[in-house]
């Protein structure tokens, strides 16, 4: 069955490269050999290609090369097999890349298309602390109603679903939501796009693990045992189908098929078969799942529609909006209370107010008090913000409710699809209670939930509420690295990146910006064998850069002895490492004698030449570069932001959204540090975009950071 596949992939390949040699002439004569072929949003050029190869072509000139090259060439350290479905995934990159220069400027198309990194480093934390377990290709043509019953099916199990082909189309005409904050991602109407989800994969490689471009064996092998993926695929398989199905194989992505097909075994590259008949559509993905050897737990509250992170970025409409609550709409709050045991009543749900039910049922608005009350022989006071935060997550989670906001802010509505469906206001209540039993069982034995709706209670209780964040606010100020005795480490991504250790401290929050000091503690109180761990301080080496002893021996073990020592407040000298889902990179500017940072997300140049994907590619996966690192958005105004550098009055340029979201702390920790017009000159990408700009600015304004001593060395 192999050398058949490897024949038709050949084939396959033949045409292909015909057309592409056709294509590119055509493509240089219109554009000129310079003309650049970058993917959008990579660092990477042609990723597959830079990945494998360690060849980054950037222009025709160079592809046209490139196709000359491996048009005759075997790769000799591979099987007949592997070669043939390598060759194919480079010739279908390089096809698309010529059809993306067509439809560049097209920005309003429903499919995604090729997948950018910022996507994949916003997915990261989700990816490597289990909410999205798998990823899941569906490739082909299937009734609707069978695809929307598949689609539902991997959403609840919080797989990540990637369409490709007529169900692509058909699923967007379904009207259902889509989205990487759905789960659901239309790529393309082409089959061959299905590279695109594979090229996806293999970029993990090098974006979290640290691989080296070029070694083929050790990132086929990395994807191989490290993504979790698989692919189901749909009526009738045609040529160009088998030479996908061989890029999958390669990288031992299993397929599923409802068309009856012998199954294929290959020990050398997975323990499991790579190809599998299932007509079953109820059973195809619990087969795909078991398969894989996933264990996938969901936890869903007892309440009548889907639950599960998928629906976390489903949006309530205002025009399908039944009720509402909050948004300064009607007041509102959500409070977190550890009580003493014999004061909860565990499981009670009540909601307290006058002819609630009649009022609820008519709809529009309410005011709304959530009181959660929460006991534990482990709990802690410290806890309570932790669990907190997690409201927003919980009651997102379900079908048809929309919340934002937190605290005495937040805004909850509920649609008239998930009422009609039966969900009452109680139901908040029972996914309050149900999923914080769930979640923090080792910390939490009882729960009660409270829910107000008189506005005049509401509104006492608000302020008693109030008393309660000012004081957690004033406890968490006072919380410095100097107070605690360990620090917390997180090894979820240690999954994708090996050499990775993340040490999160009071003052230093996690890189990804998912995790603060008092979360890590949580978790580890919650589950003491999982990726947060306590990490002992040791004896202090140096207070300015931020070394301990207990840190360093804790980072050298836990990275294979890879990472010797780091500092946790220096740029410089032995910076923390990154896996690559970090929000925001730290780089020296050495001209202005201080530092930029560019917030993921942002597209735009920089004063040193290089957009956030390219830095991002330079320092992801354990590595550490000194002058550039990954940081969360909160480690910016910690007053142990880069203090061995001097901190943030180093800071001389960021992109504009970012400055703004941070405007109000900026302007707190520059009042405290005595440089109260810092704010007004850090300049942004509408004051320049490269250096000599830059320092035209920083000189006219006169910035701190000039007058320094050198940052450099």
């Amino acid at each position: 069955m192999i050398d058949e596949i490897i024949k038709i992939v050949n084939e396959v390949t033949e045409s292909l490269f015909i057309q592409i040699e056709e294509k590119l002439e055509q493509k240089i004569k219109e554009l000129g050999e310079n003309y650049s072929i970058e993917l959008p949003d990579t660092a990477y050029g042609l990723p597959l290609i830079y990945i494998l190869e360690a060849e980054k072509l950037t222009n025709l000139l160079e592809l046209k090369a490139f196709l000359r090259k491996i048009k005759e060439e075997n790769v000799e350290e591979l099987s007949k097999f592997e070669t043939a479905s390598i060759k194919y995934l480079y010739l279908e990159e390089i096809n698309l890349s010529l059809e993306i220069l067509r439809v560049r400027n097209n920005s309003d198309k429903l499919f995604y298309g090729f997948l950018g990194d910022t996507i994949q480093r916003t997915l990261g934390v989700q990816l490597v602390d289990g909410r999205i377990p798998a990823v899941c290709l569906l490739l082909g043509c299937i009734e609707r109603d069978k695809l929307l019953a598949i689609v539902k099916e991997l959403k609840e199990k919080r797989i990540l679903s990637f369409l490709v082909g007529p169900i692509a189309e058909d699923f967007i005409r379904s009207g259902e939501a889509i989205g990487f904050d759905a789960y659901v991602v239309p790529v393309g109407i082409n089959p061959e796009e299905a590279v695109y989800v594979i090229d996806w994969a293999v970029r993990a490689s090098l974006i979290f693990g640290g691989q080296t471009p070029g070694d083929k064996k050790a990132i086929i092998d990395y994807v191989r045992k490290r993504i979790n993926a698989f692919c189901l695929v749909f009526g009738e398989i045609g040529k160009k189908e088998v030479a996908i199905a061989s890029g999958a194989f390669l990288f031992a992505i299993p397929i599923l098929t409802d068309q009856k097909l012998p199954e294929i075994k290959q020990e050398a590259i997975a323990s499991y078969p790579l190809l599998v008949s299932e007509s079953d559509y109820t059973r195809i993905v619990k087969k795909a799942i078991e398969l894989r050897g996933l264990k996938i737990i969901v936890e869903k509250p007892p309440i009548p529609v889907s639950y599960g992170p998928a629906f976390e970025g489903e949006r309530v409409r205002k025009e399908d909006t039944f009720i509402e609550f909050g948004g300064q709409r009607t007041i509102s709050f959500e409070w977190v209370r550890m009580e003493e045991a014999d004061r909860v009543e565990d499981g009670k749900i009540e909601v307290i107010g006058k002819d609630w039910r009649v009022r609820y049922e008519q709809g529009g608005q309410m005011p709304l008090g959530i009181i959660v009350n929460v006991a534990g022989k482990k709990m802690q006071k410290d806890f309570e913000p932790v669990i907190e935060r997690q409201i927003h997550t919980f009651i997102n989670e379900a079908e048809g409710l929309w919340h934002i906001g937190q605290r005495d802010i937040n805004w909850i509505r509920i649609s008239k699809k998930a009422k009609d469906a039966g969900i009452s206001l109680e139901h908040i209540g029972i996914i309050l209670a149900t999923m914080i039993k769930a979640k923090f069982r080792l910390i939490v034995d009882k729960v009660e939930v409270l829910l107000y709706v008189d506005e005049n209670e509401v509104r006492d209780l608000r302020e008693q509420a109030r008393e309660a964040y000012k004081l957690r606010d004033q406890r968490l100020e006072k919380l410095s690295d100097e107070e605690v005795d360990e620090f917390y480490s997180c090894l979820l991504c240690q999954s994708f990146a090996p050499r990775h250790v993340c040490v999160i401290t009071p003052q230093r929050p996690g890189l990804c910006g998912a995790f603060t000091w008092l979360d890590a503690k949580a978790s580890y109180e919650i589950e003491p064998t999982g990726g947060n761990q306590p990490v002992s301080k040791g004896e202090v080496i140096d207070t300015v850069c931020g070394r301990w002893s207990g840190v360093d021996e804790y980072v050298k073990k836990h990275s294979g002895g890879g990472i010797e020592s780091i500092n946790l407040y220096s740029l410089m000298e032995n910076p923390m490492t990154s896996c690559g889902c970090f929000e925001c990179i730290v780089a020296v500017v050495p001209e202005a004698n201080g530092v930029m940072i560019v917030n993921r997300g942002y597209s735009g140049m920089t004063p040193i030449g290089m957009k956030f994907s390219t830095l991002a590619g330079m320092i992801g996966g354990g590595v550490q570069c000194p002058g550039f690192m990954g940081v969360g958005i909160n480690y910016i105004t910690s007053p142990k932001f880069i203090k061995a550098e001097g901190g943030i009055v180093r800071i001389v340029w960021m992109p504009k959204e970012l400055k703004e979201r941070l405007k109000n702390a900026l302007n707190k920790r520059a009042q405290e540090e005595g440089i109260s017009e810092l704010y007004e000159k850090i300049a942004d990408e509408t004051i320049c975009e490269d250096v000599e700009g830059l320092i035209e600015f920083l000189t006219r304004v006169d910035h701190p950071a000039l007058q320094m001593e050198p940052i450099i060395k």
